[in-house]
This record gives structure tokens, C-alpha cells and sequence, in this order.
């Protein structure tokens, strides 16, 4: 794991609830980015937008609690913070209060 990667978190978005206000990419531009199409997706460390549905990027060590206000605050509900190891949810509508 790269050591830049917080405790191996990933984060992803579940398009289907996205409101398209764009806190998260406010919160974390790094992370998040709104497309073309009004909502918003993941990018991964190199910048690139991840579009596929589901799909997962890492969650850089230096914007953890970015990721995290992002997941708490969205008005869709839509983002999705979890362990890479077991997919257990750290922040977002699955987790635990």
C-alpha cells in the first residue's frame, strides 16, 4: 500500500442518489469531481475520473477527514466511505453513528 493511502479506505459514490451540489468537491477536489452529466464520481491518484458504476478509489492519508465531512454532509447520501480489507463502512449512510 502506498503510504500516502489512509489504512487502506476506499471511497466511492452511488450515482443513483447523487443530488449533483457538489459539497464533496468543494470538500475535496483531490477526490471528487463533478462529470459532465451533473453528478459526481471518484477519481483515482492520478487524477483520472472513475465512472464505472461501484467502482472505488483510494482515500489519500492527507484528505481523510475531507472524505469523510464529504460523506457526512452530502444531501444525497450517496458517498460511501469503507476498509479496503473487509468493506466494513467508515463513514456514510451504512456506517455506524
Amino acid at each position: 500500500m502506498p503510504a500516502e493511502t489512509a489504512d487502506d479506505l476506499q471511497v466511492w459514490i452511488d450515482q443513483d442518489l447523487c443530488t449533483g451540489d457538489g459539497l464533496c468537491a468543494q470538500y475535496a477536489p483531490e477526490v471528487f469531481e463533478l462529470d459532465i452529466d451533473g453528478l459526481a464520481y471518484v477519481k483515482n491518484a492520478t487524477g483520472d475520473l472513475l465512472q464505472d458504476p461501484g467502482v472505488r478509489a483510494g482515500v489519500p492519508r492527507r484528505l481523510l477527514l475531507e472524505v469523510i465531512d464529504s460523506a457526512k454532509e452530502c444531501p444525497g447520501d450517496c458517498i460511501h466511505v469503507v476498509r479496503q480489507a473487509d468493506g466494513a463502512p467508515v463513514a456514510g449512510p451504512d456506517a455506524p453513528d
